[in-house]
């Protein structure tokens, strides 16, 4: 049986390989626990944690002498720590603060704030550069950009550059129905069918009549409430 947990003088290659599975599952685990902010959104404390728990899993996996025991522990106390600090967030206003300092303002109606680029240490090139990204091409449509405490940048534009809505010029629309794979190369998804309520022999005969199509020839086909089929087959793709 093989002993991961302490030091040892020589790993064998079979010895490597499970070492390395059994760190990638650990972190699944620990990454699991910490939750998706930490890996969707690098904060401070996110960066942090992220940062040393890098450094201690990697060495135990490229050096024998070191036991994985020593590691995991650390790794788990981190994660407390980790977990503890979220917390105080929550309860401590001066920690939330520290931690998730306010946003810092970079342009108000449509004037660069050159304290608030000094504060996010960032250059004039890479606002604009952010703003191009939101197909912005003139600050001065700009009614307020803000340095989030994660690194990027929120935009608001004056009302008069916004885009023209349905609530804006009142008027009436279908309710939101986003539609549910069914079909994804050639293999039809049965639990999507169930959870729409469509029988698979009307699904066929569906496809036959008005796609003229078999689903093994379907690359994705989608269907809404509705019933309303969208089809993409193989020969439509480069």
């Amino acid at each position: 049986m093989f002993d991961f947990f302490h030091s040892q003088e020589s790993l064998s290659s079979l010895e490597w390989i499970v070492r390395a599975v059994i760190a990638f599952f650990f972190l699944l685990v620990v990454a699991k626990i910490m939750g998706q902010r930490a890996i969707s959104q690098l904060r401070l404390l996110d960066f942090v944690i992220a940062l040393v728990l890098g450094n201690i899993i990697a060495h135990p996996l490229s050096d024998e002498h070191l036991g994985m025991k020593g590691s995991m522990i650390t790794t788990v106390v981190l994660v407390v720590l980790y977990s503890g600090g979220l917390i105080l967030t929550l309860k401590s206003n001066r920690i939330e603060k520290f931690l998730d300092p306010a946003p810092y303002i970079l342009i108000k109606n449509g004037k660069i704030n050159y304290k608030g680029l000094k504060k996010a240490r960032i250059s004039i090139n890479h606002l604009l550069a952010e703003l191009r990204k939101e197909k912005v091409e003139n600050v001065k449509k700009v009614a307020l950009a803000l340095w989030e405490s994660d690194g990027k940048i929120s935009i608001f534009l004056e009302p008069k550059y916004t885009a023209l809505t349905p609530a804006i010029s009142q008027m009436t629309v279908e309710p939101f129905d986003f539609p549910k794979t069914i079909i994804k190369e050639g293999k039809l998804d049965y639990t999507a069918l169930k959870e729409l309520n469509v029988m698979e022999d009307w699904l066929v005969q569906t496809l036959r009549n008005l796609h003229q199509v078999e689903i093994r020839n379907i690359l994705l086909a989608t269907i809404d409430s509705q019933k309303k089929l969208q089809v993409l087959l193989f020969n439509e793709i480069d």
